[in-house]
């Protein structure tokens, strides 16, 4: 909706944790399937789809420099005390390292968590 409303491009952006080499080509094919699957409503609106490897935060980052976005929009499962200092916040790093405006949305409870996905949607002016 926001893409939409100011005139936006959209890059669906997903990072890869590195892996095992004999896991990484199905690994990255997996992912860029679902990466494809993600869509606005409005099908006038231009779509962009990265899959990256690396450290989540730091792709993240880096990648918004670089193409010089406007805004990364991202999702966070809301984690607190141990666990969140345990596994650390993506969201959080990319606020606190990102040129650009971040968006971050809090999943509602109850959805479920896919173990790997790190998905950040940066918009820029058409």
């Amino acid at each position: 909706m926001l893409a939409e409303n100011h005139g936006a491009s959209l890059t669906i952006l997903f990072v890869l944790p590195a892996h095992a080499p004999d896991e990484e080509e199905e690994d990255r094919d997996y992912w860029r399937q679902q990466l494809e699957q993600i869509r606005p409503l409005d099908a006038s609106i231009r779509v962009r789809h990265v899959l990256l490897e690396g450290e989540p935060a730091a792709e993240i980052v880096r990648y918004a420099q670089d193409m010089n976005m406007d805004l990364v929009v991202m999702g966070t499962h809301g984690r607190t005390g141990l666990e969140r200092r345990l596994m650390g916040s993506v969201a959080e790093k990319v606020m606190r390292q990102a040129t650009c405006s971040v968006l971050v949305v809090k999943l509602p409870r109850g959805v479920p968590v896919l173990k790997m996905p790190v998905i950040a949607v940066a918009g820029s002016p058409a």
